[in-house]
């Protein structure tokens, strides 16, 4: 079994030479490979990569191209996290405030199984996510102040205080084994169908991980693809064999999901800095064409008009 060994680096920056890139400032690109990390930033040097030769950079790529899509893809994924936060938390308030009001807020009432779908395919799934969320009762109940006043103080933690310890994939699992007419008062607050939330939920815990976990994200594909839309009609996204070719399981699935999702202002917050940082890009990144950089995330050519569509 081959093994990787330690690299240097001075030997790293050779490496990356004897693949074709310039590097026109060694003690920068020492310094950077120091601090970021060889393997990390080298994750993106597919962008730049010959087709059908292996390992071979487009002739004239620099390493400052290759640091800025680096940083680039850093950027946009700390302006995605804290976008997805928000809706992560409005839609653990909205869920809390419909079945608080319904079911009341103590746990044995509002996890009671009879308050859940009662379809014989799902029982399994309820129990199991019931399950889930007990646990992380018993496992962080006393690791944050509020579930622990509460514990402390009353006995109990009501459904607005647990959510605070609920991870986002708790939360998409738990609003899949809601009833129907459950689900359909949640979603009424974004004017989308039941489908697409279980469906949002879903994409949107995925690209969360991929955020807190500081993968790739601006090449990032989910395996699941969200329904054809309103803004793929209103962008005229082309299709090819019938299907939409940008806007299903890429970055701009996720932008579409944003616009369904957040309040205008957030939305136009969020558009206003992927703008400025694809400026950035652009204006450091020359060996590939933006419109190479900006199909392989999936924007289409007039993805800045879903800023001024309703």
């Amino acid at each position: 079994m081959k093994s990787k060994i330690f690299k240097t680096l001075d030997e790293q920056m050779e490496i990356l030479r004897s693949k074709g890139l310039i590097i026109n400032d060694e003690e920068k690109t020492r310094n950077i490979l120091f601090r970021e990390n060889y393997f990390f930033i080298s994750g993106y040097r597919h962008l730049f990569m010959k087709k059908n030769v292996k390992d071979t950079f487009l002739p004239g790529t620099t390493f400052e191209e290759l640091y800025a899509t680096f940083v680039f893809d850093r950027e946009i994924r700390n302006t995605f996290f804290k976008n997805i936060l928000i809706v992560e938390n409005n839609i653990k308030s909205i869920t809390s405030y419909q079945l608080s009001k319904k079911y009341g807020f103590k746990e044995q009432d509002y996890l009671n199984p009879n308050n859940f779908v009662q379809d014989s395919l799902q029982v399994r799934q309820v129990h199991d996510v019931l399950d889930k969320v007990k646990r992380q009762i018993r496992v962080n109940g006393r690791k944050h102040t509020a579930t622990m006043h509460y514990i402390d103080n009353y006995g109990y933690i009501p459904l607005w205080i647990l959510v605070k310890v609920l991870s986002f994939g708790i939360m998409s699992e738990f609003f899949n084994i809601l009833k129907y007419e459950d689900k359909r008062e949640i979603v009424k607050y974004y004017n989308i169908s039941v489908e697409n939330m279980e469906i949002n939920l879903n994409l949107l815990s995925n690209f969360r991980n991929v955020c807190a976990h500081e993968d790739i994200l601006y090449d990032h594909k989910t395996q699941r693809a969200i329904p054809d839309c309103k803004y793929h009609t209103l962008l005229n996204i082309p299709k090819e064999d019938d299907e939409y070719i940008y806007g299903k399981n890429d970055l701009f699935s996720l932008v579409i999901i944003l616009k369904q999702m957040l309040s205008k202002d957030d939305f136009s917050d969020l558009m206003s800095e992927i703008k400025r940082e694809v400026r950035r890009l652009d204006n450091v990144v020359s060996t590939v064409p933006l419109s190479g950089i900006l199909e392989r995330i999936g924007f289409p050519k007039n993805w800045m008009e879903i800023e001024d569509l309703d």
